[in-house]
């Protein structure tokens, strides 16, 4: 199980987020989440879905549902595809989107992302880096990211950060 605590500038409470992959074959799996508010104490995210890889073209598609706690139930449709841009995978140019559409089928959510990833492995003994340079198409929101081994930190022009601690 992958565990990890998070904090954003607008949410004001530490979040406690635990993801978990259940294979189903080789390239496919049933991927469940949810999020656990420490300030209310309940969960305020849940999410399953079913994922399938298609690791020769650097691609991946889901397809779930989820529950948000103020916004109920929603429908939901992701796909990732990955250029290399170094043989070595170090740089990579990736297109993510999601598509979200609510329980009635009356309200609609997109996001479009592209993003650039440079993992610099072993700067130090056991420390690895990851930078990341991304644009949200929809909003038309640029943002960066720096990871370091465990924590993340992410932030964009807006003035919206987030930070993460994998456990």
């Amino acid at each position: 199980m992958e565990t990890s605590l998070r904090y954003a500038g607008d949410s004001k409470s530490l979040v406690i987020h635990a993801k978990e992959k259940f294979p189903l074959n080789t390239f496919t799996h049933l991927q469940g989440h949810a999020e656990l508010d420490t300030k209310i104490g309940a969960p305020t995210y849940l999410c399953a879905m079913i994922r399938q890889y298609f690791p020769d073209q650097y691609a991946s598609l889901g397809v779930g549902v989820q529950y948000y706690r103020r916004q109920k139930l929603w429908y939901t449709v992701r796909g990732k595809k990955e250029f290399p841009v170094t043989a070595d995978n170090s740089v990579n140019f990736r297109i993510k989107g999601k598509y979200d559409v609510d329980e009635k089928l009356l309200e609609r959510k997109s996001r479009v992302a592209a993003e650039f990833t440079w993992d610099i492995m072993d700067v130090k003994a056991d420390q690895d880096v990851r930078l990341k340079v991304g644009y949200e198409v929809i909003e038309k929101v640029p943002y960066f990211q720096f990871s370091e081994n465990n924590w993340s930190l992410t932030v964009n022009n807006i003035g919206k950060w987030k930070v993460k601690y994998s456990l």
